[in-house]
Order: C-alpha cells, then structure tokens, then sequence
C-alpha cells in the first residue's frame, strides 16, 4: 500500500498505519540491530520507505506528498521507531528539510527537489547547529555573502544528520553584519555535490549509528541567488517554524521505540522466574509496569495535543510542541531504561535490543532542542501576561485555551 492524502476516517488511517507497521516489521527491525553494530546507512531501505509515501508525509501532493495531517504523522512515526529508531529518526529529519523546501520554497525549488525529495530518491540535510552555535541558534556565524548573482558560503556546521549522504542541505548562514543575531540569517539550498563543500570524518557517538553524523564544511561554496530560500533575513524565522514538526517527530519517536521496549519488559518478567516465582507475579514489578505504561499514555497524549494545535494553527502551538518534546523524550528514555533494568544482565546485552534502545532515545533529550530550551520557551510563554491569562481563563487546560 502507498499512503495517501489527507485522511478521515478511522478505517483510513488504520489502513495507512497497518502499511507502515508492515514495513517496520519487514524492512527496519530485522536489521536494527546489524545496523546499529555495523554503523550501516539504509539506502536501499529509505529507497523503499520512500516509494510507500514516507518521504513527503505531510507535504503538498502536486510534487508527490502525501499531504497527510500532523496527527497522522506522529502516529507514524511512533510505528517506524518501533522498527527502529534511529532510522524513523532521520526519516523525521529528512521530512523536516521538505516540508520547508514545500513551505517556503518557490515553483523553481519545489520543482527542482520535491520530485525526487518525495521519493526519497535523494535525501535531505537540516545545518543550523556549528560547533560554537547549539542551543542559541541566533549566533551562527557561517557566512553568505552577496557577490553579484551568486552567493558564496563560508563556515562550518556541526552534528548533521545525513551529512555525506544527502542531495539537498538547508542551510542557514549570516547574510547581515556580525552582531546582526536571528535579523541576519538567511537559508540557502546547497547541493550535495556542489564544489567547496565537504564533510569532516563520521562522529562516534553514543547511538544513532545507523545514520550518518558529521560536520559540513563550506569553504567558498557558490551558490546562485535563486538558491536563497524564502526571503533573505527570514532564516532563522524558517528554522524555528520547522522545529514544531521536528520536535513532535522525534517524541514519537521516543514514544515508539518505549513501547517497543516496555513490551519486551512485559514479556520478559512473565518468562524469567526468580525465587521461585515468574517476576510478574511481584508487587513491585507490577507497579513498575503500571508507571512505565502510564508514563507512556500521558506522553502520547501530549504528543497528539501538540500535533493538533500544529493542524488547527493555534496560537500557543509552539508552547504545546515544546511541552510535548520535553515531556515525551524523558518519559522515553526513563521507560526505555527501566525495560533495560527489569531485564537485568541480559538487558545489558546487544542481543536483546533493549540497550540499544536506551543508546538510541538518549539523544532526543538534545536534539530539535534541547528539553533544557524547551522548559525555557514554556516558562517564558507562561510569564507573558497574555499567555498565563489565558491558561488561567481556560483552567488551565491547553486544549480549551487554543479554540
């Protein structure tokens, strides 16, 4: 099956997350584990993923989206973290660098990328972060500079997701003077192939180790004027609007790859027997299993509210998006490290999976944000007068304060 355009129906969308639980079940989780060990980028695999409809989820159709709801896209990566999170993790990224080529992009630029973006015939790169710019994005001092009809890209990204791997990388450099902060940055797309460009050797990390992460280097890279994305000045305008999508992609995905990981908590107290008893029938388990299932219900739940006011465009989206992050990819990793726990030594194995998970889902508590920054965007939004007014006029619930 290919997903399709925007659902409504219950049958609808089972049909569409049945497909994509097939292709977890066929294509990701039979090779995480070999993936993960072997630090093997899926191709072939993302070629796939792509001819289903998982290159575009929630893109326009006229350039082969599937123009799909938020709600639906959350669900779906839920699922393909399932299979595997560090792939559905960088299909997440790569969707985030289309749908900002769809957004903001003119008939030229979608026509040129969207095509083979969509099909994930060729992949896409996400460069804000430099290795003196995280969390305060506004301080990128990559530079473009205007030289008549081109414009040529100076600096150095760091920790891009696909780095040597894609077709097409967004990328955000200063156009304003130094000091010029968020008013001076632009986004440029920059081909994977173009000449001056170059990446450093593939970072050794923690997890993730079925993508590729590596820094990006621009040295003198040209790039014609019709490569500026949107208007110039707007690129950190650009790239924050992209990150309420990012980060609900990436707290499914911890959500996914939990539940993944509590099942097999679940499965494994009921077969290993301890003191003369399955650890199932143990107070204490149960109550662990209780919290780790709760914990996991109330992050979804967030997670589908903060995808709703991404589709109904509420004006407190970016808050809910940040709470649902913060939220999801803690609760996350704490039930993928308690699964690790309950399965005791064997947890610590590879065969297993479980340590892997945790490797995995440790990351999402710092990319798309940190969930130190993400506290900072809700406190700040709750010490705005307009903001705490209005959760306080809606009992403090966030659904009743956005309609």
């Amino acid at each position: 099956m290919t997903l399709t355009a925007v659902t409504t129906t219950s049958e609808e969308r089972e049909a569409i997350l049945g497909a994509v639980r097939e292709f977890a079940d066929a294509e990701l989780a039979p090779f995480a584990l070999e993936r993960d060990e072997k630090h093997l980028f899926p191709r072939e695999t993302l070629h796939r993923a792509g001819e289903l409809g998982l290159g575009g989820i929630y893109v326009r159709e006229e350039f082969g989206g599937t123009g799909l709801s938020r709600a639906d896209t959350v669900a779906i990566f839920e699922e393909l973290a399932k299979g595997d999170p560090a792939v559905a993790a960088y299909i997440s990224i790569h969707n985030m660098v289309v749908w900002m080529i769809d957004t903001y992009g003119d008939e030229t630029q979608r026509g040129e990328w969207l095509p083979s973006l969509t099909a994930m015939e060729q992949f896409g790169g996400y460069c804000l972060t430099e290795p003196g710019a995280g969390s305060d994005a506004a301080a990128i001092a990559t530079s473009a500079v205007r030289d008549g009809d081109e414009f040529v890209l100076t600096g150095m990204k760091q920790f891009i997701s696909g780095a040597g791997e894609a077709g097409v990388y967004v990328v955000m450099a200063r156009t304003g003077a130094a000091g010029s902060g968020a008013k001076g940055i632009s986004a440029f797309l920059v081909p994977g192939d173009a000449e001056g460009l170059s990446f450093g050797a593939l970072e050794k990390k923690m997890g993730w180790h079925a993508q590729s992460t590596r820094q990006v280097v621009f040295d003198g890279v040209r790039v014609p004027a019709s490569a500026l994305l949107g208007e110039e000045g707007n690129g950190f305008a650009i790239a924050m609007s992209a990150l309420n999508g990012g980060r609900l992609n990436i707290a499914a995905c911890s959500l996914g790859a939990a539940q993944w990981a509590l099942d097999r908590a679940v499965q494994y107290v009921h077969e290993r027997v301890a003191f003369g008893e399955p650890l199932a029938e143990k107070q204490s388990i149960l109550f662990q299993v209780a919290d780790m299932r709760t914990d996991l219900q109330a992050a979804r739940l967030m997670v589908r509210d903060g995808a709703q006011a991404v589709d109904e465009k509420a004006p407190d989206a970016t808050m809910r998006c940040a709470m649902a992050k913060r939220f999801a990819t803690d609760a996350g990793f704490d039930v993928a490290n308690r699964a690790l726990q309950l399965h005791g030594g064997y947890g610590y194995l590879q065969d297993y999976g479980i340590e892997k998970v945790v490797r995995d889902l440790r990351v999402h508590q710092i990319l798309e944000g940190t969930n130190e920054i993400m506290r900072l965007i809700v406190g700040r939004e709750m010490l705005r007068p307009a903001g705490s007014a209005s959760l306080q006029r809606s009992g403090g619930d966030p659904m009743r304060s956005s309609s």
